[in-house]
């Protein structure tokens, strides 16, 4: 058990009228600890804890001795530990505690009872519990908000973190709860940035006009200047004209928003530049709830997908060793690409397209009922995986609901996978591939597919992932490649896939990026953590 101390001077001063409240709880007779076990205790925390399972359970297993309500240090030391924890819990975008914090102390006061304390016992139980299942796993469920967000948030074990602030410091206990991640820590710090940003006034006056590029000056190339300046783009300058300076500002405000990098201020970039600090703020907030959905545990190498960015990226211990553009799924409902965790178990060189149902029944059925030969370039293939003979059938007969076929795309430099594909099994038919189409990565907006993630360097990122396994990765590839042969590579490393949705992040150099909405996924994350009490601080910006 780690040693107990108590908290610096700062601390109690701080929660002076915390210390106070607690002050008489030894002297109302929980002292005797008899009393404090007594069957009126133990029946109010029983009754108090069943609303919460995991705090019902840790009473049960722990002979309901009390945790928060005894008169030794320990317990002292948990409560004020508490209180200030419940105090700051809006530090990380969650729903303001300290009216609960508040709400506890007048209880703790006005105790009087056995009874009484096994009330405020198991009320303090359930507070932490909650909170602190706030704090590691969310505020929010995932898919109770969009269609697409099929990520499945872990089982949080209320009992296992009262047992851990029992016997460990209750200070550092409640700080160990808080996401490890860096990118939780570096949100965390652009948050309290922004806050102190927008009780200063913000960035300024936007931005008029509909469209500014070098070369123009002006009353409205002035307020460019000026509000690239409060964004951090500029140094302080008198220039009234866009010169190479603001070219290059702009340049750097257009890669770090996902803008294409043109130094030139369109509507797009006109339109990012003027968004309010509250609308960054939002971002953020979402984005740490966000990052309390991933596991802890992503996995020294893993490949990061951020839809919103249109990346794909291999980490290795923090590092990010590759990365390439990507195209995900068109925002439309049945084509949005899912956010997910899973593990990537092998590629594919050569591979065959099986083409899914819902694309064969929406998109080729009707173009065969018209034509037999439409589609031509793909196999139609029955139960037994021969080919149909496409003059001798009758499509008009068929319906989505009784189509008796599948269809198939050969090997080819025209498949719609490309020549390989990365598969990390899972019940979304999601993968990773290649694809004929390189045109599409030139675009700043990148959502096209029908759901699977496109990658425009697939060659390399194979490499990437086949230097773990072979001396030459690339010529291992590429003798499979002019095989022609359908491949199946095992990684004998397995990766971890994550499948992220994030429209704020902080970059490894420390600087906050922010991306579009893409599906309008955010705005549902924000209004439900609205609903659930989260809310920006009452200043205009």
């Amino acid at each position: 058990m780690t040693k107990l101390h108590t908290p610096s001077r700062t601390a109690r001063l701080k929660y002076g009228l915390f210390a106070l409240a607690l002050s008489g709880v030894g002297s109302l007779g929980l002292a005797d600890m008899a009393t404090a076990q007594s069957t009126a205790f133990r029946q109010a925390v029983a009754e108090q804890a069943s609303v919460n399972d995991s705090v019902a359970q840790f009473y049960r297993e722990n002979t309901y001795a009390p945790l928060w309500t005894a008169a030794d240090e320990g317990a002292s030391l948990r409560r004020t530990a508490l209180l200030r924890a419940l105090e700051e819990a809006s530090a990380h975008g969650l729903p303001d505690q300290s009216g609960l914090a508040a709400e506890l102390v007048e209880r703790m006061r006005n105790a009087r009872t056995a009874r009484d304390f096994g009330q405020v016992e198991a009320a303090l139980s359930t507070a932490y519990v909650n909170y602190a299942a706030m704090l590691q796993t969310g505020l929010l469920k995932p898919s109770s908000i969009d269609d697409g967000m099929v990520r499945k948030r872990r089982e949080h074990d209320g009992a296992a973190v009262l047992a851990g602030l029992r016997d460990n410091q209750p200070f550092a206990y409640l700080r160990n709860l808080v996401p490890a991640s860096p990118q939780y820590r570096a949100l965390m710090r652009e948050k309290l940035r922004l806050e102190q940003l927008q009780a200063a006034g913000g960035w300024g006056p936007t931005v008029p006009g509909k469209k500014l590029e070098p070369g123009d000056s002006g009353r409205n190339v002035v307020a460019l200047r000026d509000r690239l300046i409060s964004l951090g783009y500029m140094e302080r300058s008198a220039t009234a004209s866009y010169d190479r300076d603001m070219e290059r500002a702009v340049e750097d405000f257009q890669a770090d928003h996902g803008l294409e990098v043109d130094g030139v201020a369109g509507g797009g970039t006109l339109k990012e530049i003027n968004r309010p600090v509250r609308d960054r703020l939002k971002s953020v907030i979402i984005a740490m709830e966000r990052e309390r959905w991933l596991t802890p545990e992503r996995g020294e190498r893993h490949i990061l997908v951020n839809q919103t960015d249109f990346t794909a990226k291999i980490i290795d211990n923090g590092d990010v060793t590759f990365e390439t553009r990507s195209v995900i799924g068109k925002n439309q409902s049945d084509r949005r690409s899912p956010e997910f965790s899973d593990v990537m178990e092998h590629m594919v060189i050569n591979p065959s397209w099986h083409v899914p149902r819902s694309i064969i029944t929406k998109e080729y059925l009707p173009q065969l009922r018209n034509n037999p030969n439409a589609v031509g370039h793909i196999q139609i293939t029955d139960s037994r995986g021969r080919v149909v003979n496409r003059s001798s059938t009758d499509f008009s007969q068929y319906t989505a609901r009784n189509f008796p076929f599948a269809m198939r795309q050969p090997p080819s430099t025209r498949n719609a996978l490309g020549l390989v594909k990365f598969i990390f099994p899972n019940k979304y038919n999601i993968y990773l591939h290649d694809t004929p189409q390189k045109s599409l990565f030139k675009r700043e907006v990148r959502a096209f597919s029908h759901g699977c993630i496109r990658l425009a360097q697939p060659f390399e990122f194979a490499y990437a992932l086949l230097a773990k396994q072979t001396e030459d990765p690339y010529e291992f590839f590429h003798r499979i490649l002019k095989s022609g042969q359908e491949t199946k590579v095992e990684l004998e490393q397995q990766v971890p896939v994550h499948i992220i949705y994030r429209t704020a992040y902080v970059s490894n150099k420390g600087r906050a990026e922010f991306r579009r909405d893409v599906y309008g996924r955010d705005a549902k994350v924000w209004a439900a953590l609205e609903r659930a009490g989260v809310a920006l601080p009452d200043v205009q910006g």
